[in-house]
This record gives structure tokens, C-alpha cells and sequence, in this order.
């Protein structure tokens, strides 16, 4: 049985790469939690890309559903640790269960915070305003031109003629 080695940021270290150029990228569980959480504290995506050592699109290409949830991500991780601290809490674990009362009160912060600037928890997404293509825009310009008593002046003969 062969031993994989690792490098320092737990990477699979290649001796000798067999072809030329960089190896295909290879994705795990792991390096898809890693884009989940550097997503979640709110790195941009080249810099997700630089810190996992890839290009753009190959991050683009493998992890285009973690990078479309940036806006829910943040909750996400916070509710991970809330969960995590819970199981841990029910275990017994005393410390689990201090800081279980930590985001607890952490989360009520927030909450009234909220409260006190009158803020509204959104309980549904926002409404997308429907996107118009150039050729409705063509279109509506077009009415628009013929509605206007104007429009004949820009043909009308305005000088003399040699």
C-alpha cells in the first residue's frame, strides 16, 4: 500500500508530473467545504482561486453552485456552528454548552439590533424586476417616435438646393 504525502497546506505532493502542464483538478468534499467557507467569510472569488491554487474558471468550472450561494453562506456556517455546538453541549461537553449560550446571546444581539433600527426580517426573497432585451427596447423607442408630433420636422426640406 502506498502512502500519499501531503504538503504543508494538505495538498497531494506529485514528484514528477508524467505529462506536461498542470495536473486536471480534482475535486473532493474537502476542497468543496473549503470554497463553502472561504465564501462564507466573504472572499472573492479570485482570491478563493489563488488560495486553492487554481485559475479562475476552473474554479468557475467545478464550484459555480458554492459561489452562487454567497448571499445565504454566512448563515449557513453560522448555523453549522450552532449545530455542532449543540450535539457537543448534549454530549456533556460543558464548554459546547458555554458557548452554545455565547451565539445564543450573540444571535439575540442581532436580532434586536434589528428590532431597534425597525428592520423587518425577510421572510421571502424579493421580487426580480423582469429584464428588458434590446428589442423591446427597439420597439418601445419606435412608438415612442411615431407618438411624437415631431417626428416628421427631422425630414422636412430645410435649405436650397444647387
Amino acid at each position: 500500500m502506498v502512502a500519499e504525502i501531503f504538503d504543508l497546506f494538505g495538498n497531494p505532493w506529485v514528484d514528477a508530473p508524467a505529462k506536461r502542464g498542470r495536473p486536471p483538478h480534482v475535486v473532493t468534499m474537502k476542497t468543496r467545504n473549503r470554497v463553502n467557507m472561504l465564501v462564507a467569510l466573504g472572499w472573492t472569488n479570485p482570491r478563493i482561486a489563488c488560495a486553492m491554487g487554481v485559475t479562475l474558471p476552473t474554479l468557475h468550472k467545478y464550484y459555480f453552485y458554492e459561489l452562487k450561494q454567497r448571499d445565504v453562506a454566512r448563515d449557513r456556517l453560522e448555523l453549522r456552528r450552532l449545530e455542532m455546538a449543540w450535539e457537543l453541549a448534549e454530549g456533556g461537553n460543558v464548554g459546547a454548552f458555554k458557548e452554545f449560550g455565547r451565539l445564543m446571546e450573540r444571535n439575540d444581539a442581532m436580532v434586536a439590533d434589528r428590532a431597534f433600527r425597525g428592520e423587518e426580517p425577510t421572510e421571502a426573497r424579493p421580487t426580480k424586476s423582469e429584464k428588458v432585451g434590446k428589442k423591446e427596447l427597439a420597439q418601445a423607442a419606435a412608438e415612442q417616435a411615431e407618438a411624437s408630433p415631431t417626428w416628421g420636422d427631422d425630414l422636412a426640406f430645410r435649405g436650397r438646393v444647387n
